[in-house]
């Protein structure tokens, strides 16, 4: 938090299983102190990174990542957070991909319904070999249709269409809830992006995903400064 304070960093998304152990383990007491540590800082926790997933072809796994997913969604209103983020990660073989696309719509709607009683939202990474493509995602918003249900744009290689991010993101905006961003320097078309979140009247989070430096102060005030000016 700290370190995210003096790079001037405004909110965090917690990935599950790191080091800050804040998990559905937590005990009342614990959570109270996590939400407090939060609320006394300058930074602001949004959204618990889980890797709850409803692709599988088994229904019991399924069930099971659902259930963990209502956990999570707890957990996030117990220490203030406004998000849980959730993935597909896979067409199943030998599962039509319609059925898998309708499972995972349910599964989210069911999700939806129990974070609309917590005032928690579930985010849709847009994740996995297949299940990234933008159209599929867009298949999964369809199937869910429900309010609490959003995207959580991952900037990959396959939104690109022709050196463009316009199609797949005009595709996806009118359930865009967050965005997770990565390695500034790289050929993905940034400035675009965030001019397109812009005129779009986006007005919630880029949120930062890359490797851990071992220079960590160093490299968010570089990161910093170069979302600055691609941000213009």
């Amino acid at each position: 938090i700290q370190q995210l304070e003096a790079a001037r960093f405004s909110v965090v998304e917690l990935r599950t299983t790191h080091k800050h152990g804040v998990e559905p383990s937590l005990s009342g007491q614990e959570r109270e102190r996590v939400r407090g540590r939060f609320a006394r800082s300058k930074v602001r926790l949004v959204s618990l990174g889980t890797t709850c997933e409803f692709h599988s072809a088994e229904p019991a796994v399924r069930q099971r990542n659902v259930d963990l997913c209502k956990q999570f969604i707890v957990l996030a209103h117990d220490v203030g957070a406004y998000g849980v983020k959730v993935r597909p990660n896979s067409f199943p073989p030998g599962v039509p991909r319609q059925t898998t696309i309708q499972r995972i719509g349910q599964a989210l709607r069911e999700c939806g319904e129990y974070g609309l009683r917590y005032g928690v939202e579930i985010w849709l990474e847009v994740h996995g070999a297949e299940t990234q493509n933008p159209p599929n995602i867009l298949a999964m918003m369809k199937e869910s249709n429900h309010p609490s249900v959003g995207v959580c744009w991952n900037s990959n290689p396959t939104d690109v269409i022709d050196g463009s991010v316009r199609r797949n993101f005009e595709l996806l905006r009118p359930y865009l809830k967050s965005c997770h961003i990565n390695e500034l320097t790289n050929a993905y078309p940034w400035r675009e992006l965030f001019t397109l979140m812009r005129q779009s009247g986006y007005d919630r989070w880029t949120l930062c995903e890359v490797e851990q430096s071992k220079e960590p102060e160093r490299f968010l005030a570089y990161y910093r400064a170069l979302w600055t000016e691609l941000t213009r």
